[in-house]
C-alpha cells in the first residue's frame, strides 16, 4: 500500500483514512484541501495542478518520515491530485493517526505546511478574467516562462 500518492483522479478520503488506520490509533485527523471559488475578491473558474512526480512523491514520503521521527507512533498518508480541478473539488488530502488526538492534529498542519515548503507541485488558477501560474505553493515563486520548467524540475529554494 502506497501512502504517497499524486493521482490524476478524484481522491476518495476513506480510502487515505484507510490507509494509516491502525490498533494503537486513538485518533485519525484529515485535511482535505478543496479549490475555492473566490480568491482575494476574484472568482476562480477552475484550478490545474502540475508537478515533478517522482520528485513529489519523493517529498511526500519524507514529509511522512518527519512526521513519524517528530511524533511518536504517528503516521501520514498523503495523496495530492493533479490536472484540472473544479470548484469544490479536492487537491490534497492528508491523513494521520497517532495514539493521541493533540499529536495527531499537529502533525496534520505540519504536513500541510511541509508540502507547501518543499513538494514540486505549481498551481494554475484560471479566473474570469484570466489566468497565471501562481507559482510554488507559498507562491513565493514567479516563472518567467509563464509555467513551470516540469524538465528542470523548477522546485522551491
Amino acid at each position: 500500500m502506497n501512502r504517497f500518492q499524486i493521482t490524476t483522479q478524484p481522491i476518495i478520503v476513506e480510502d487515505i483514512v484507510k490507509k494509516v488506520e491502525k490498533r494503537e490509533a486513538g485518533a485519525i485527523t484529515t485535511f482535505i484541501g478543496t479549490v475555492r471559488e473566490w480568491t482575494a475578491g476574484r472568482r476562480t473558474v477552475r484550478l490545474e495542478y502540475e508537478a515533478y512526480e517522482p520528485m513529489a512523491v519523493q517529498m511526500l514520503s519524507q514529509i511522512g518520515a518527519e512526521i513519524s521521527a517528530k511524533w511518536e507512533g504517528a503516521e501520514a498518508a498523503i495523496t495530492h491530485r493533479v490536472g484540472v480541478l473544479d470548484i469544490g473539488e479536492a487537491a490534497v488530502v492528508i491523513a494521520v493517526s497517532s495514539p493521541h488526538r493533540k499529536a495527531a492534529y499537529e502533525a496534520n498542519e505540519y504536513a500541510i505546511e511541509r508540502i507547501k515548503q518543499i513538494v514540486p507541485i505549481w498551481k494554475k488558477e484560471i479566473w474570469e478574467d484570466g489566468e497565471e501560474w501562481i507559482g510554488d505553493q507559498l507562491e513565493t515563486t514567479a516563472y518567467p516562462n509563464g509555467k513551470p520548467d516540469l524538465e528542470k524540475g523548477d522546485s522551491h529554494d
